[in-house]
């Protein structure tokens, strides 16, 4: 079982790894920041305190300081006084007294005794006894502080020569305390009469062990055993967990980890509840040398006669590297049906798609290759209340995608710069209405990128793409029938894009100013769009990001077609204090009014909408990025997103806005979206924070989609999170419904939550 939660445990191990006569490691203080009072010959001395007789030719070299040294030749024994520093490898030990018993092979250190490790934690005590040929060990009234500011006492501590340890009436607390019998008591300690550790079997018992918070006991158990921090994976129980959910009522949802080897393990997490009795759920990992594979989900036999019976779910993601040039993954998303993963409140709850895909991916140098195939369901319970006939129609339109083939050969640069470019695309889609169809895609390209001696950048490129189809059951539009038949088509493309940057500098700021204009020809060719459906290519858009390109769409299945030259320009600012800013703006001249692209994004006539972008970041206290697109003529926005926070850590408001005009020439026809969220973050005290948001739909009739919010509280010992949020759903079983969580983390050990 994972032990990480057990902290405490590992505090003590690596503290009782410290007084070994092992090798030890630690923050050592450099030898010349202390030179030696006294230097010993390397025969039989004190020295050899931390040194075994086999270890001391392989093992690091020991310094040792101290005020004072005498030796006893009659008890042979050797006495080191004041101010005793022993440096060996990463650990340092100080202490007033050093007495080293040559013949009985044992020393005994006493006053201020201090053992600093490597990883910063330090250990006090008033005496340490080592025997045994150093192999046992003895302390009494030790205080341990960890690196992370954690603290340990014990009354007493006794390593034995067989590496077993065992500490009595022992207290540890990662809170904020002088002395645990101080005033000031921590908010909560762990208390044992008793902690051993077996090393043999690698385990960590204790006997009377206590919770306190606040000096009260609130739990206490006679015997508690678990592996010892060594251990990274052991098969055993892990905490539980219980809670309510309308659908399922009240459950206790058990949880065994079960580690088959260091490579994979499996979670068998079934789910006990009031209303649907049992829920199986499980997890597998596995890992190897070359990939990886993790499977997740759940099974419940719903006797509801208004639900499906067999309802369940499966998560899959796995990846291998097959050789130096091959690597196959896959994504395997399911559900039963639209209502699941919301009613039992998993994973993927909030998708309105569940996509499935395989891929088999070539990279060699510069070369690309991708086979793949996808698969999609579609579970989103809202489109479907608000728009039956659109659902339905995407529901038995849903594509399979198998294979698709994908390809990218990039020629070596010649003395010029120039390269070639050629892309090949192969892709087979059915649809549950019958309709099919098979394209294979090649695109030839040539590309001469070029700076000139002014400065000016330059980059020449020119194309022809050529398109096979096979069509079966197409229908362009609702009456017409179904069309069967094996377009072709060849377009043809050339671009040139120039650019010359204007930089000004001064003592603290650089500014860029960057002219862009790009030259497109390619000919009025007619898409076929009666003919070769439109499978990639529906969700097309003018927008900053794709406005200079010479291929707007991002498939395959529409052409840009017609001759346009687009201009804008980019400017940078840059700050030594005030951190930067920059703007984009650019419109597009279409020498033929009707094209493909300008209808798809409703946007007819010779000029083009204006686009641009803006985004500031002069302080610390801002961070902004607006993007935006004005009508031609009206300027008014057809398309406006805002992100942006303002404030400090302690108080920050952070908004996010999206407007989108609705979309009627779409192929799939978009509706008009306005949408607000905003969320608030307000530190109320140096522990306490509290967090709200809300997303709100703008459009008529509108209203909120979902609010809510979290009070936390944090410091350096304990957490607890809650959280309320309220989904507005067209859903009947969700609509005005209430999502309550609490967590409680007590650092270093773990928590509970619901």
């Amino acid at each position: 079982m994972l032990c990480k939660k057990y902290l405490i445990l590992t505090l003590l191990f690596c503290f009782t790894q410290a007084v070994s006569a092992e090798p030890i490691a630690g923050e050592i203080s450099k030898r010349e920041e202390s030179e030696p009072h006294i230097t010993f010959e390397p025969s039989h001395n004190i020295t050899d305190i931390l040194q075994t007789p086999e270890e001391q030719s392989t093992e690091p070299d020991i310094y040792f300081n101290a005020d004072e040294l005498l030796t006893n030749q009659k008890e042979q024994t050797i006495e080191a006084t004041g101010h005793i520093e022993i440096h060996r490898a990463d650990l340092t030990l100080y202490a007033d007294k050093l007495i080293y018993n040559q013949q009985k092979n044992t020393i005994s250190a006493y006053g201020n005794v201090i053992l600093t490790e490597p990883n910063g934690t330090k250990i006090f005590s008033e005496e340490v006894n080592l025997s045994d040929k150093l192999t046992d060990a003895e302390m009494n009234e030790i205080k341990v502080i960890m690196r992370d500011g954690s603290k340990l006492w014990a009354e007493h501590f006794h390593k034995k020569a067989n590496n077993n340890k065992v500490m009595h009436y022992v207290t540890y607390t990662p809170c904020d305390c002088c002395e645990t019998n101080s005033g000031k008591s921590p908010l909560w300690r762990i208390r044992a009469r008793k902690v051993s550790h077996d090393a043999k079997n690698q385990d960590m018992n204790y006997n009377d062990a206590f919770l306190d918070i606040k000096n009260v006991p609130v739990l206490y158990t006679p015997f508690l055993s678990h592996p010892d921090p060594t251990v990274k994976r052991r098969s055993g129980f892990m905490p539980p967990k219980i809670g309510h959910l309308t659908y399922l009522g009240n459950f206790l949802q058990i949880n065994y980890f079960w580690n088959i080897n260091n490579q994979s393990d499996i979670l068998f997490s079934p789910l006990f509840s009031t209303d649907k009795k049992v829920v199986f759920g499980g997890r597998y990992r596995g890992y190897s040398q070359n990939g990886y594979i993790e499977a997740e989900g759940t099974y419940l036999n719903d006797e509801n006669p208004q639900r499906q019976n067999n309802r369940g779910n499966l998560f899959l993601t796995g990846r291998y590297e097959l050789n130096d040039l091959w690597v196959a993954s896959t994504h395997l998303n399911y559900a039963s049906d639209s209502l699941y993963l919301k009613e039992l409140s998993l994973k993927n709850d909030d998708q309105a798609w569940l996509h499935s895909d395989v891929m088999f991916e070539r990279f060699n140098g510069r070369n690309y290759t991708a086979l793949q195939a996808y698969y999609y369901k579609l579970i989103s319970y809202d489109l479907r209340l608000n728009d039956s006939t659109q659902f339905k129609h995407m529901k038995y339109n849903k594509p399979l995608v198998l294979p698709l083939i994908q390809s990218e050969v990039i020629s070596d640069s010649f003395k010029n710069g120039s390269y070639f470019k050629n892309d090949f695309s192969i892709a087979s889609l059915y649809h549950a209405d019958g309709g099919q169809s098979q394209r294979a895609s090649m695109i030839n390209s040539f590309n001469l990128p070029w700076t000139s001696r002014f400065g000016e950048r330059y980059k020449i490129s020119a194309s022809v793409k050529t398109d096979a189809y096979h069509v079966e059951e197409y229908k362009y539009q609702k009456r017409q029938k179904g069309y069967h038949g094996n377009p072709v088509r060849i377009f043809p493309q050339a671009g040139i894009e120039w650019k010359l940057p204007f930089v000004k500098a001064t003592e603290t700021t650089r500014q860029i100013f960057e002219p862009v204009i790009v030259g497109v020809v390619s000919p009025n060719a007619d898409n076929k769009a009666n003919r070769i459906p439109n499978e990639d290519s529906q969700d097309a858009s003018l927008e900053d990001t794709n406005i200079l390109d010479l291929n707007r769409y991002a498939g395959y299945d529409r052409n840009d077609n017609g001759s346009r030259i687009s201009y804008g320009f980019n400017w940078n600012t840059y700050g030594n204090i005030m951190g930067r800013t920059s703007a984009f703006f650019a419109q597009s001249y279409q020498f033929n009014k009707q094209t493909s692209f300008s209808y798809d994004t409703d946007n007819t006539g010779h000029f083009s909408d204006y686009v641009g972008r803006i985004y500031a970041a002069p302080a610390d206290y801002l961070d902004l990025i607006y993007r935006f697109r004005l009508d031609k003529q009206d300027y008014n926005l057809k398309y406006n997103e805002l992100a942006a926070k303002l404030g400090t850590n302690m108080l920050n408001l952070y908004v996010s806005y999206i407007y989108m005009q609705k979309n009627k020439n779409a192929s799939e026809a978009l509706s008009e979206r306005n949408e607000l969220y905003t969320s608030l973050h307000i530190g109320l005290t140096r522990d306490w924070s509290l967090n709200i948001y809300n997303r709100q739909d703008l459009v008529h009739n509108g209203g909120s989609l979902e609010h809510g919010g979290n009070l936390i509280y944090e410091d350096e010992c304990l957490m607890f999170v809650t959280n309320v949020k309220k989904y507005n759903s067209n859903d009947p079983n969700f609509n005005d419904s209430y999502e309550f969580t609490f967590s409680f983390y007590l650092k270093t050990l773990g928590g509970l939550g619901s």
